[in-house]
Order: structure tokens, then sequence, then C-alpha cells
């Protein structure tokens, strides 16, 4: 995944670790392939993944839309080139005042789980549009997103009705099936759940018009992942099944699959250690943890795939760890990661598929080690 671009970027720049290096140039290639794959679904780049500016505006150039979670990303979408109508306010959990903010930036489309929030876009965005958030139970997710966000199916028709009462537009349904699916078939059960919702609002007289599908698309790390024509062409199935001729608006999400294979973060060995004189475990310190970007370690959920100029050696079993001085700070120990024996002190090694879900982590300088620096070429 490390791209000949980002490659001779360290070997020419040399930057100081720990770095993360982004290949626009993949970033384009994924887009290309979601709209290859699901050329009837709008693409809306879930901003969190990676906000920096160059990838903004590569894909508004592109043609992307954009899923915010806050008025901050609303306003760096709106920055990159973006028009209000490209943006989807997708957060269920919204302070009335940032509604309020949105709605001066000209968004008009939210995402809603309960008749609170539905009650807070009607004062504070009038004469909108949303979309109510349904529960899955993440089955197959490698970093499931179930119970916080959405409500059981059966009270979505509760919701969009109170929508109705309070002079919203009910625009649809939205789902999401948990951050890196490996399950190509995880939709459909969600979409038949949709398809339930907009019978029911259809004997209430009200059109829906719209299902965000969310995001979930992987990107590899160890294991080889489905591509994205397997998932186009499953939810497509599912569409067909659920819908038939009546197809919906669909909306898509992207974020780790769109960003996650383009970039590789650079590290370095701080410490290589044992506790016992008899400790067949060795310790590998980096000079980036969890409080560094690679949060998504908790619970050793995403597991990266690691490379070091020393691969050709035999390997064993490693507890990795972050630099920090907090007991938290540990990547890798459940299931230790195979690392060459021959690895030392000042070694530096690569982290692929970090292109997402870093930089967002890492954004307070935790024991005073600055957030993670970026390259974007």
């Amino acid at each position: 995944m490390a791209t000949a671009r980002i490659i001779d970027f360290f070997n020419t720049r040399n930057p100081a670790t720990p770095c993360l290096v982004v290949d626009l140039d993949v970033v384009a290639d994924n887009f290309t392939k979601f709209r290859r794959a699901l050329p009837l679904s709008k693409i809306f780049y879930a901003v969190k993944a990676n906000p920096a500016p160059e990838i903004l505006r590569l894909l508004a150039d592109m043609g992307s839309s954009f899923d915010c979670a806050s008025v901050a990303e609303i306003e760096m979408a709106l920055e990159a080139g973006a028009t209000p109508d490209r943006i989807s306010y997708g957060n269920t959990i919204k302070k009335e005042r940032d509604i309020a903010a949105a709605y001066a930036h000209g968004v008009t489309m939210y995402a809603v789980d309960c008749e609170a929030e539905v009650e807070k876009v009607a004062r504070a965005a009038p004469a909108t549009r949303v979309f109510c958030r349904i529960l899955t139970d993440g089955e197959g997710a490698e970093w499931p997103l179930s119970r916080k966000f959405g409500c059981v199916p059966e009270m979505a028709t509760d919701v969009l009705k109170h929508a109705v009462s309070l002079g919203l537009t009910a625009h649809g349904i939205s789902f999401h099936v948990g951050s890196q699916m490996t399950t190509v078939d995880a939709w459909d059960l969600p979409l038949s759940h949709a398809r339930t919702i907009f019978d029911a609002m259809a004997e209430a007289g009200v059109q829906l018009k719209m299902v965000n599908m969310g995001g979930g698309f992987p990107t590899r790390y160890l294991k080889d992942i489905p591509t994205a024509e397997a998932y186009g062409s499953a939810i497509f199935d599912a569409l067909s099944k659920h819908f038939g001729n009546r197809m919906p608006e669909t909306i898509i999400e992207p974020g780790r699959g769109m960003v996650g294979n383009a970039g590789v973060i650079k590290s370095e060995v701080v410490l290589i250690s044992n506790k016992s004189a008899n400790d067949n475990v060795r310790w590998v310190y980096l000079d980036i943890g969890k409080f560094g970007g690679l949060a998504e370690t908790m619970d050793e959920a995403i597991r990266y795939e690691i490379k070091t100029p020393r691969d050709g050696a035999d390997k064993t079993p490693c507890v990795l760890a972050g630099p920090t001085c907090d007991s938290a700070d540990v990547l890798y120990e459940k299931n230790a990661y195979p690392m060459p024996v021959t690895l030392t002190i000042g070694d530096e090694i690569f982290i692929e598929g970090t292109g997402a879900y870093t930089t967002t982590y890492s954004a307070v300088a935790f024991n005073g080690f600055e957030p993670l620096k970026a390259y974007v070429i």
C-alpha cells in the first residue's frame, strides 16, 4: 500500500517521525471505483475519516458530496468548494445552536433518530429535510457503530411523522452497517427495514425519497477484502430485491474505504525490552501509540500491517506499545504482533493503511507529544 510516490517522499524528504503521508492519486482512484461500483448512488465522503484540505478539495472537484459531523466539518467542506446542497449534517447528536449555524450556511439535510432531535431541527432549521437513522446489529464489522446512533426500525415512522407535523420534510432513512464491514451482504437486512418504513409512511400519506446506506466500506489491513465492485453488486441486488422498480435515491458515505489505503505512517522504535530475565516476549515501544493517532487499536479491533527494513529475518510475537506515560497506550498485547528478531532501537517502521482515522484521533498533544504530522502529496 506504500505507493512509489510515498516511498519516494520518505526517501527524499526523510521527514521526522512519527508522520503520515497520504497519496492523493490513491484517493482519486478510490473515488472512481466507488462511482463505478454504485453509479446510481451519490457519494457523500465522511469528512471525519480525514479532513485534510487537499483531500476535501480533490473530492469536491471530482463531484463528491460530504457527510459532516459538526459545524467545523461543514465549514471545511464549504471552504473546499462544496455547495450547501452537497452537505449532509449526519450526526444525530447536535446542539440546537449548531443546527442553526449549519442552517445559516445553507445546509438543508439533517440526520435524526428521536423526536427530541426532530424538535431541535424544526426550531433551528425550519422547513428543511430530515432522515431518520435506524439501528443495525453491526455483525461482521471490525469497528461496530451500533447502539449509540439510531432507533429501532419500528420507531422510525413515529419520528418521521413527528417531523412532518412540525413542518419538516421527511426525506428518508439512514443506517450504518459498521466500520470496516467485510461482509458484502450486510446491507440486505437494513434495506428490508427501510422498505418496510417506506411502505408504512406511504400508508400515512408521506412519500419518502432517500435511503442513506452509510459507510462501512473497508480498507485492506492484514487481510484481503472484497472489491468495491463486489459491494456494489451486492448492494444493488439488495435494493432490487426490496424496492423492485421503485428505487429510491441512495447515498453512500465512504470514509475509511476512500482514504485508508492512501496513507502510510512512518514511525521509529524507541525501546525494546523484556519484563523479566526469562520473559520470551519482547516489548517494542514506538514513537506513536493510541494517543498519537492509532486509537483504533483499542480492543485490538484494527490490526494494521506493519513493515520494517528487517522483514527478511525470523519473527517472534511482540507486545507493541506507544511512548506515553499511560498504561492504556498498548497497541497489541492480547494478540501479540510478530516482529523481526533483529529489530533494534532506532529502526524505522511503516504502518500501512493509516490514511483514515489517524490524524483526527491525534488532535491533542497528550504528554506533550505533538499531534501526528501529515503530508498530502
